[in-house]
């Protein structure tokens, strides 16, 4: 199948280099070049991950993903398997609220034959029954294990909390025991039909291999699948409903009387990855609870008080505006002090703002953390998957230090002020506590 558009990075000074075609059929390759280690990293990524559940069926994406690689039109369960053993290479299946992806490395000389049964998973998966049996109940295990876990229970409760329970974001990852029992095998070649298709595939491929050469093996396996639909090259996501913004702080607590630490999940909706300010939000994320030790959560409430096991924020900017959670662990008899810690660093953060050591050290610690994120074949395609998806260009490894040294004191301050009202807080709060909060 031939390229109808390529595109070459032209960097002024070097960076990552991708090379990037689409097929007639829609599907985007991305190839990068890396010498590093005489072996290839081929990662799938196709816009079939949990947010397209349908409501009533949450967790058939992650079912998918379970079941994929379990048998094709032409391979079973067991010849998959025996393929990759012989060679040494294994081929692991992710989702996330966006996208399912399937990764493996192996030696350049393999390439053509794993990307051909990638491709050939992508095109003609059959979940099987038998196989559809024995996953059903290992995801059913996981989902009780999770219902187990004052960490899990908290984090999405409050993703369900600052979404709602209905909504794709504040649904659970796995479904719940209930919606995975009503998931049958046609439900699963049902989602594979409708998502697993080449306009809605973004393959990478880096390695010990010429890009144009990596590009051409790829096509050629692909040029099978044939589109049914023309797409537009980034999807509109108008059809996620964006929460509105909470009038009153929110607090529910999960007592687990069992379990021997509480955990904390703390947050608020932020932006989405495509806001100008992205940049300023992910240095006042990094000062507030990632620099260093956990930034300023970590060293008052972890180091100065000793009363977290653990304490750190995230920021999840998508396509939507994504959750900005702090997470903690922490004794029971101490979960009070902990929240009305975490609520005095954020009033400090919003009143004062960042400092400009502060500043300087966390913006330092980013652009220097990048080529450590670069080093490997599968850190170089998660990368280059992420710029794809959100559409950044092909030369924004080279733009990102430029984006965060423009970033002000003044504008950390004010994504502060904005994103860290602790009186329109959600909080969540699972394990042996049964107490009441503020």
């Amino acid at each position: 199948m031939s390229l109808v558009q390529v595109e070459i990075a032209a960097p002024v000074t070097r960076g990552l280099e991708p090379v990037r075609g689409v097929l007639e059929n829609g599907a985007t390759i991305v190839a990068k070049e890396s010498r590093a280690t005489p072996a290839v990293t081929v990662h799938a990524s196709l816009r079939a991950g949990t947010v397209y559940d349908p409501p009533a069926v949450a967790g058939l994406s992650h079912f998918v993903s379970r079941t994929v690689d379990r048998g094709t039109a032409g391979r079973s369960a067991d010849d998959i398997a025996e393929l990759l053993d012989s060679r040494g290479v294994s081929l692991t299946v992710m989702v996330n609220r966006h996208a399912m992806s399937l990764v493996s490395t192996c030696l350049v000389e393999d390439y053509p034959v794993v990307m051909s049964l990638v491709a050939e998973i992508l095109r003609s998966a059959t979940f099987p029954d038998i196989e559809v049996e024995t996953k059903r109940g290992e995801i059913v295990t996981l989902i009780r294990q999770d219902e187990d876990n004052p960490a899990t229970v908290a984090a999405e409760g409050l993703m369900s909390m600052l979404y709602g329970s209905d909504h794709p974001y504040g649904r659970p990852t796995r479904g719940t025991v209930d919606s995975v029992h009503h998931i049958d095998a046609a439900a699963l070649r049902a989602f594979h039909a409708s998502r697993f298709r080449p306009h809605l595939l973004s393959l990478v491929v880096v390695g010990d291999l010429a890009s144009n050469r990596a590009i051409d093996v790829a096509a050629e396996v692909l040029a099978e699948w044939k589109a049914d639909v023309v797409a537009p090259a980034h999807e509109d996501f108008s059809w996620l409903a964006v929460p509105e913004t909470p009038a009153a702080r929110r607090v529910r607590v999960v007592p687990m009387m069992s379990k021997a630490q509480a955990d904390i999940a703390y947050g608020f909706t932020s932006i989405t990855r495509s806001d100008p300010a992205f940049f300023v939000y992910t240095l006042m994320n990094n000062i507030l609870g990632q620099y260093s030790i956990g930034g300023r959560l970590g060293d008052s409430i972890r180091e100065r008080q000793g009363m977290a096991y653990y304490v750190s924020s995230g920021m999840d900017a998508s396509v939507i505006p994504g959750p900005l959670m702090i997470r903690a662990g922490v004794s029971p008899d101490n979960v009070p002090r902990a929240v009305a810690s975490i609520d005095e660093e954020l009033n400090r953060m919003a009143a004062d703002g960042p400092t400009d050591d502060e500043l300087a050290e966390s913006r330092q610690y980013l652009i220097g953390s990048m080529p450590r994120n670069l080093e490997t074949n599968l850190g170089i395609a998660s990368y280059l998957q992420m710029m794809e998806f959100f559409g950044l260009g092909l030369d924004y490894d080279l733009r990102v230090p430029g984006l965060l040294r423009a970033v002000t004191l003044e504008q950390v301050h004010a994504a502060a002020r904005r994103a860290l009202d602790t009186s329109r807080a959600g909080i969540v709060v699972a394990g042996p506590f049964d107490g009441t909060l503020a």
